[in-house]
């Protein structure tokens, strides 16, 4: 399914809500041909201004998700503004629940050993139709590649969620999408955790508020230097529209 995207400093992001992301999901996954998807924040932006490979992975994807308020707020400062944040957590329930209806094989690849079965629980709990092909924590390691997409191929899901933390994990699918033989693979980053109960996400209001970052950092103060990301992230924005600006003549 065509849709718009817009590029918040290079990185391509999706200009999709929630019912449209769905949509297209679903005609990935009947097509049957390999898609990468992506979760796009801010700092997946700020990571790939540095890391081209990481940024040509994000731009040649098949749907990159907008999850951040950051991306709102500089899609807006930038005369382009997006529908709304579509976040990856939610995302992979929602998905679970597609896949429930419509029958389709779930593969839970990543975090740490136990996570992933976790995870795939409490989904069959709240999805009693769900079908979990697999689960296996594994690395993003070179060395094991190899025996991991034997065993995801044989499992035969339909659907694979990858939980090795960006870039890491959005590398690993671009390596082994066309090996692996599924219709969407998509990286998660600590969805597992939040949805298996490890860690704890940010009330809803929080959240509508756009203040998760802060309730993360509050609950693992050691995320502070990739917090940094954030007013690296404001400053550049606001120089590629004061540029934009000086290009174009406006006032």
């Amino acid at each position: 399914m065509a849709h718009e995207s817009i590029a918040i400093l290079g990185v391509r992001v999706s200009n999709v809500d929630v019912p449209e992301s769905l949509a297209i999901i679903e005609d990935l996954i009947e097509s049957g041909a390999p898609h990468q998807m992506v979760t796009v924040n801010t700092e997946f932006v700020m990571a790939a201004q540095k890391d081209a490979k990481f940024k040509a992975i994000i731009n040649a994807t098949a749907l990159a998700l907008p999850d951040g308020f950051g991306l709102l707020w500089a899609s807006r400062f930038l005369g382009h503004p997006l529908k709304e944040r579509v976040t990856g957590v939610d995302t992979v329930q929602r998905v679970a629940e597609l896949a429930a209806r419509k029958g389709y094989r779930l593969f839970l690849l990543g975090a740490a050993e136990g996570v992933a079965d976790l995870c795939a629980q409490r989904l069959s709990n709240q999805y009693p139709n769900l079908q979990i092909a697999g689960t296996y924590a594994g690395s993003p390691a070179l060395e094991e590649e190899k025996e991991i997409v034997a065993l995801v191929k044989q499992a035969r899901p339909d659907i694979l969620f990858v939980a090795y933390g960006a870039p890491q994990q959005d590398k690993w699918i671009a390596r082994n999408l066309d090996r692996l033989g599924v219709p969407l693979a998509m990286g998660v980053g600590g969805a597992f955790d939040f949805i298996a109960g490890v860690a704890v996400r940010a009330p809803r209001w929080v959240q509508r508020l756009g203040l998760e970052w802060l309730h993360r950092l509050y609950r693992e103060p050691w995320r502070w230097k990739r917090m940094l990301a954030l007013p690296r992230f404001v400053g550049l924005v606001i120089l590629r529209r004061a540029k934009c600006r000086m290009l174009t003549g406006a006032d």
